[in-house]
């Protein structure tokens, strides 16, 4: 298959060698014709004023071979330079303007043809050798009649012939000298052209070279990015841009199965160890509760992990402008949620500090979606807060948008634990110990929920309170409607 760098030159090189043909070849023919022409445009005029000469001199003396009509013809040849010489009717030379006692050609017949041609449209003009009485050198030859005036009677014909020889000498040098300059020209224009489609080509050899690469699992692969602001340069920096997306996609998925695989191992590992130790007796009858409890709450871990990697996959793959569409009242969604966790707030020995606005602040999304983000932060404030400390909760509004702030007193979150802490699966050593229950998707859902609603939240921990706030567009407008 032919590389486009190929094709792309070769149509370059084809354009460039068609068109220096067709302006050479119109060149080189309008040229000669336009030098012909100009010296046929001058012996036509010369031979139009001879042959009136010869006619007002044959009205006085009817020989056209007299010696004072050759002097008279002589004579104009040597002002303009030309040859003139004149026939009788049938075509014989019969009178020359060359001075030799014994012209040459005095005496030689004029062709058939060409009398023919003359007499039917009594003119003839035309780059010839006459059928050789010039000696095989061209001259452009205009013959015109010679009429009596008085009776209108034809007595012979005027030759005028130039010769043309310097004139296509001069056009074969002008011509000559064109084409050099046209192949040169022509030369480096496909050299330019070749220099051009390698280098339009490189970049898409580079990047061809990549995508192979990637297709063998080198997902560091790139193509150098030498500054151009072209087509190519924006292709290079789209590739650019999307092996470097590929390359973070798979290195999460790498993460994502090493955490999985370490999440699912530790409670598999512990059903499988406690049930053998059951079935093989290892752990007496006395003991075979507490480990089958062990056993069911890992089993439930394991329901949990599942059920929120199913909900992970689903939320990952919504349609945000639809979510845009609906709307809801955020306050009843916060006390509502709140509400479901008064149990797990009275056990843990909490209270509740809620400032919450009266009023109802109604915002765009989807409420499942949102409800889901209010819950799994209360849930993750609740777990991680000291016995006697209150949850806060707050709610206001502010350049178009509602915030959400969901605090507790508790461990403080280190500085190099929070740029990870919305990450599947991140979970601090401490709160792995305190959090049996967590499978470390929790967070990491809240962040994906406030994304596909083009919004996004904010943690904060210092001096022992951890503070979530995130936020959701108000609704705005008459005709909508909760």
């Amino acid at each position: 298959m032919k590389s486009i760098y190929f094709k792309n030159f070769m149509m370059t090189a084809m354009l460039v060698v068609i068109s220096f043909f067709i302006l050479g070849t119109s060149i080189v023919i309008l040229g000669r014709s336009f030098a012909l022409n100009q010296k046929r445009d001058s012996i036509a005029l010369e031979a139009t004023e001879i042959s009136k000469a010869a006619s007002a001199f044959s009205e006085e003396n009817s020989d056209l071979n007299a010696w004072y009509l050759r002097l008279i013809i002589s004579s104009l040849a040597k002002s303009t330079g030309n040859h003139i010489f004149i026939t009788d009717l049938h075509g014989v030379v019969v009178s020359s303007s060359d001075m030799d006692v014994v012209s040459p050609y005095i005496g030689k017949q004029i062709s058939s043809s060409i009398m023919e041609q003359l007499y039917r449209y009594g003119k003839f003009q035309k780059l010839t050798t006459l059928d050789n009485i010039y000696n095989e050198r061209p001259y452009y030859i205009v013959a015109l009649p010679i009429v009596m005036e008085n009776d209108n009677s034809l007595i012979g014909y005027i030759f005028v012939g130039s010769d043309c020889t310097e004139i296509i000498d001069a056009w074969s040098s002008t011509s000559s000298f064109f084409i050099a300059t046209a192949l040169l020209v022509m030369f480096m224009a496909i050299l330019l052209s070749y220099y051009t489609s390698k280098r339009q080509s490189e970049p898409l050899l580079e990047i061809a070279a990549a995508a192979r690469r990637f297709a063998h699992g080198d997902f560091a692969a790139r193509v150098a990015d030498e500054g151009r602001e072209d087509e190519i340069g924006e292709l290079t920096e789209s590739f650019n841009m999307m092996a470097e997306s590929l390359e973070k996609s798979e290195q999460n998925r790498s993460e994502f199965i090493a955490n999985l695989s370490h999440e699912l191992k530790t409670p598999m590992t512990t059903i499988s160890g406690f049930a053998d130790g059951i079935l093989d007796g290892t752990i007496p009858k006395s003991e075979q509760d507490k480990y089958l409890a062990t056993i069911s709450s890992e089993t439930k871990r394991l329901s949990r992990l599942v059920r929120q990697m199913l909900q992970m996959s689903r939320i990952q793959s919504v349609d945000t402008p639809a979510l845009l569409s609906r709307s809801f009242d955020l306050s009843e969604v916060i006390m509502r949620t709140l509400l479901t966790f008064e149990g797990k707030i009275t056990q843990h020995g909490l209270d509740v500090d809620a400032q919450l606005p009266e009023e109802r602040i109604v915002v765009r999304g989807d409420e499942d979606s949102i409800t889901q983000v209010v819950y799994n932060l209360l849930d993750n404030a609740i777990k991680f807060s000291e016995s006697g400390t209150a949850i806060g909760i707050s709610l206001w509004k502010q350049g178009g948008k509602a915030f959400v702030s969901i605090k507790n007193h508790g461990e403080t979150i280190s500085p190099q634990e929070l740029p990870f802490i919305f990450d599947r699966f991140h979970k601090t050593d401490k709160s792995r110990s305190l959090d049996r229950d967590g499978v470390g998707l929790g967070l990491s859902i809240v962040k994906t929920i406030l994304n596909n609603h083009n919004e996004d939240v904010t943690v904060t921990s210092r001096e022992g309170v951890t503070e979530f706030i995130f936020t959701v567009k108000l609704k705005t407008g008459k005709s909508e409607s909760v």
